[in-house]
């Protein structure tokens, strides 16, 4: 999570604007004419003060810094489509260390780009990569442990992300320099690599495979890593197990199970405006007042109280997952709306950018929820397909995020209405969707159907 971290910020610094002047009246009539005459003061090199006719992204240009960023959000919503449903067919394990590989390939062409043309194609092809990657690991993350601990291990995931957006922040302080910033966050990828080829397959999804002896012998393998005698385990078969002649379940059974479609309408536009919200304001951190570096750094460390919290609410009984999320999004929304009132001299407690840090911190604590709370929503052999569509609308919101803030152009308080307005919408929806708190997971489709999976265990 950390290295996704940085691939998703990367464009923060790499695509920041120093200040500049051009030292005539009137833009140059050509690109290399505006190369003489332009001059940046800042100490750092991005995308935008590259020494190349090709590039000089400013006046008339600037549009591409942000279209990059994009082109990098809409290749995570071809990865969510395409990694989740194929996981769940050929496995965890083969597409997710096949998406890291490719990630670290296409992060090394980012970094030597020799024009803007390739830089930008290249996001893309990272975005595909990298988002089905997270996608994959956060499944098998999730599918290594018991239920009871998902909210634990999901939690930490995400805690990871925000401190990655920390060192992000750091590396970006002391490597001035874009392609070598790029270079450096991007090599960690293959250290990652290496050490992916050590993990066994998710026991989860072999399981719902009808793949038991491979299942047990995963299970033996995890129980003598963390200490226990050799045990004598026999798994029966899954009610939902597919026999030879039957086809895996696919993106199309979420539209042909009622229950399943409702839940992935409502999953599919929360998880959109945690998007719009999460990167609208992350991005924004470059934009606001003080130093670059310490703006962003601030941007995920202020991430880090919300997953304690999280941890304690949606575990108990009188809050648990739909309640405590959709409490998050109503305070994140009703944050981003008082900022668009606050004076820039109301003080530290009210000022607008501790009032966008707030509610940064509560989308975090939602988003962060949101994962757990989806996983817990799909049967094993939909999970990732499900987490997949879901994730496609997130990108949509991904996508838009880096032109959410542009509209200010229009009114300072625009930006801050639309993530005002957004998360206090989702918050309500996210009551209409059923409590998963001490519930049993569901393996196959049938099991949906089963009583046990209506009711509480304590019950």
């Amino acid at each position: 999570e950390v290295y996704v971290a940085c691939q998703s910020m990367l464009i923060v610094l790499v695509g920041a604007v120093p200040e500049y002047h051009i030292d005539q009246v009137g833009l140059p009539a050509s690109r290399a004419e505006l190369a003489k005459h332009i001059h940046f003061a800042d100490n750092f090199t991005s995308i935008v003060t590259e020494a190349s006719t090709s590039w000089y992204l400013i006046e008339q240009e600037a549009y591409k810094v942000s279209l990059a960023s994009s082109l990098f959000f809409a290749g995570l919503l071809i990865g969510n489509i395409t990694f989740g449903p194929l996981s769940d067919k050929l496995g965890r394990k083969p597409v997710y260390i096949s998406g890291l590989f490719f990630d670290v390939v296409f992060g090394y062409v980012t970094a030597l780009a020799p024009n803007y043309d390739i830089f930008a194609v290249s996001r893309f092809f990272v975005g595909i990569v990298n988002g089905g990657m997270a996608l994959v690991s956060f499944v098998l993350t999730q599918e290594y442990v018991g239920k009871s601990f998902w909210s634990f291990t999901g939690s930490l995931t995400n805690l990871t992300f925000a401190v990655g957006i920390a060192v992000y922040a750091l590396l970006g302080y002391w490597v001035r320099e874009w392609r070598s910033l790029a270079l450096v966050s991007n090599t960690p990828g293959v250290i990652f690599l290496l050490l992916s080829f050590m993990l066994p397959e998710s026991p989860r999804w072999l399981y719902s495979q009808g793949k038991m002896a491979e299942a047990e012998d995963v299970l033996q393998y995890i129980a003598l890593g963390n200490g226990k005698e050799r045990l004598d385990l026999k798994l029966k078969p899954s009610a939902g197990t597919l026999r030879k002649d039957e086809s895996a379940p696919g993106i199309l059974s979420l539209v042909k199970q009622p229950v399943l479609w409702w839940r992935t309408i409502i999953l599919m536009y929360i998880w959109y405006v945690c998007s719009v919200v999460y990167y609208g304001l992350t991005l924004n951190a470059g934009e606001l007042r003080g130093n670059l570096y310490l703006n962003v750094a601030l941007s995920g460390l202020v991430e880090v109280p919300a997953f304690p919290l999280c941890m304690f609410f949606i575990e108990k009984s009188w809050s648990g997952r739909r309640k405590t999320m959709a409490c998050f999004l109503i305070f994140a929304g009703s944050a981003c709306i008082f900022t668009t009132f606050s004076p820039n001299n109301a003080g530290l407690l009210f000022s607008p950018t501790w009032l966008a840090l707030c509610g940064k911190m509560m989308v975090s604590a939602a988003f962060n929820i949101l994962y757990i709370y989806t996983s817990e929503l799909y049967p094993t052999v939909l999970r990732n397909a499900g987490l997949g569509v879901c994730s496609m609308s997130c990108r949509f919101g991904g996508i838009l995020a880096p032109f959410v803030p542009s509209m200010k152009s229009l009114s300072p308080s625009v930006p801050f209405m639309v993530f005002g307005i957004s998360g206090l919408s989702a918050g309500f929806l996210t009551l209409l969707l059923p409590e998963t708190l001490n519930k049993p997971i569901a393996e196959s489709i049938e099991d949906l159907q089963s009583p046990k999976y209506q009711v509480l265990k304590n019950e």
